[in-house]
C-alpha cells in the first residue's frame, strides 16, 4: 500500500513540472513556425515596459541549445520540490519566479533577461540549503546530488560571462536561501535517532527482568 501512494505521490508530483516543460518548449516553437523574435518580451532591469519580463522571462530562450540546456535541470529540480514538498512547492515554484525576477529588474544590467536559469539556481539553492537546514536524510541526498550534478552552478553566479545574465543565477541563489528559511518547517521529517530505540529496548528488557 505504501509503495502505491509513493508510486501516486510521484506521478502527481510529475504534473506540473511537466506542463512548464511543455509551454516554453511550445513558446519556442510558436516563437520558430512565426519567425517571431521574443526577446523583446524578457526583462529590462528599471524599465517599466521590463516589468512585464518578471513573468514572461523565463519563458523565452534565445536558441534551441539554450532551451536544451534549460529543460533537463528545471523539470528534474521541480520535480524534487513538488516531490519533497508538496505542501508548500506551488509557493516555492512561483515566489523563485517572481522574486528573483523582481531582484534582476532592480539589481540587473541594462539588457534583456531571458530564459529559466533563474529557477534552476533558486531550485537547487532550495533543496539544498533546506537538506543542511532540515538535516534530513533524503534532502541531504538531493543537496549532495544537487552538488554533484550541478556544482558547476555555483561559477554562474560570478559575472565571468557577460553573455549570460549571471544576475539571474545570482537573485535565484538568494531567493532559493531565502524561501529555505522560510519553510524550513516544511519538508521530510528528520530521521528517528537508532539511539532512542535501542534504549527503549533495553527499558523493556530491563522489565522483563
Amino acid at each position: 500500500m505504501q509503495g502505491m501512494n509513493e508510486k501516486k505521490k510521484f506521478l502527481q508530483s510529475l504534473l506540473f513540472p511537466s506542463f512548464f516543460l511543455i509551454i516554453i518548449w511550445l513558446v519556442k516553437i510558436i516563437e520558430i513556425v512565426f519567425d517571431l523574435d521574443l526577446i523583446y518580451f524578457g526583462l529590462f532591469p528599471l524599465k517599466w515596459s521590463g516589468l512585464a519580463g518578471i513573468l514572461t522571462a523565463p519563458l523565452i530562450h534565445a536558441d534551441l541549445r539554450h532551451l536544451f540546456d534549460n529543460s533537463v535541470p528545471v523539470f528534474m529540480l521541480s520535480l524534487a520540490v513538488f516531490y519533497f514538498y508538496r505542501p508548500v512547492a506551488f509557493n516555492v515554484f512561483f515566489l523563485t519566479w517572481i522574486i528573483s525576477g523582481i531582484l534582476v529588474w532592480i539589481g540587473g544590467r541594462p539588457a534583456y533577461h531571458i530564459g529559466a536559469s533563474g529557477l534552476i539556481y533558486g531550485f537547487a539553492s532550495f533543496l539544498f540549503f533546506s537538506g543542511i537546514i532540515r538535516n534530513s536524510i533524503n534532502l541531504l541526498a538531493i543537496s549532495l546530488l544537487v552538488v554533484f550534478l550541478y556544482g558547476s552552478l555555483v561559477w554562474g553566479i560570478l559575472p565571468f560571462d557577460y553573455k549570460i545574465s549571471w544576475e539571474s543565477h545570482l537573485f535565484g541563489s538568494l531567493t532559493g536561501l531565502f524561501l529555505a528559511l522560510a519553510y524550513r518547517h516544511y519538508g521530510p521529517p528528520p530521521p528517528k535517532e537508532i539511539s532512542d530505540e535501542n534504549d527503549e529496548n533495553e527499558d523493556e528488557d530491563d522489565d522483563d527482568n
